[in-house]
């Protein structure tokens, strides 16, 4: 085997092994990664967004859309998202009032519940974020 070229100015580094081929048993399969937790879950939040993507987009406009997907990207372990209706405005790029509309509107659609509603000295609002109104056809 003849040596890698080396190119002008590369002097540097030197030039990578080659790599060798992996070697597998015959009598055994390649083993597949066991399924966690994290990984189960990782594959429901895209289930999740993979149903309202496919059966509900196209039932909201656009505020209700970006309040939906800012309220599910901050769903924690507990399924709740904390978040001030002020900040959802502003990360959405819509006015408070429209915000406000727009969880009126998921909530009355089903795809949001209000679990606890927030304001002064009443802490921050909790909603709970569901993906579809109803079963796909």
């Amino acid at each position: 085997m003849t040596e890698p070229r080396i190119l002008p100015g590369c002097e540097v580094l030197p030039p990578m092994e080659p790599s060798k081929p992996r070697t597998t048993s015959n009598n055994s399969k390649a083993e597949k990664p066991k399924r966690t937790a994290k990984t189960t879950a990782t594959r429901n939040r895209f289930a999740a967004l993979n149903a309202f993507a496919d059966f509900t987009v196209r039932t909201l406009d656009r505020a209700a859309m970006a309040v939906w997907l800012l309220l599910w990207r901050d769903t924690k372990a507990d399924g709740l998202a904390k978040t001030s209706q002020a900040d959802l405005a502003r990360r959405a790029g819509i006015s408070d009032r429209t915000a406000r509309r727009a969880i009126e509107r998921l909530r009355r659609a089903g795809l949001l519940t209000v679990v606890h509603r927030g304001g002064l000295r009443r802490g921050i609002s909790s909603y709970r974020v569901h993906p579809l109104t109803r079963e796909p056809p």
